[in-house]
């Protein structure tokens, strides 16, 4: 467990954003006529707004493994 919370620090950081995001997305935004499935009950678009988020974070993440693996391998040549 401890290996994934590390693995995916920025990702997990960033669902409380994108769900907050998503929210207040549907709150001042949304779709009134119920016809838009993502933005027409709050819980949609917070959830929909938390995965935005953990995308978000993992290219953080990928970018951040990928500095480092260069980081190491200028270290050992």
């Amino acid at each position: 467990m401890k290996k994934f919370v590390k693995k995916h620090k920025w990702s997990l950081i960033f669902i409380l954003p994108g769900i907050i995001g998503g929210y207040l997305y549907w709150s001042y935004i949304g779709c009134n006529s119920g016809s838009c499935p993502i933005t027409s009950v709050w819980y949609n678009s917070s959830i929909y707004g938390g995965v935005l988020g953990f995308a978000l974070g993992s290219l953080i993440d990928d970018q951040k493994r990928k500095k480092e693996l260069k980081t190491a391998n200028n270290e050992t040549n």
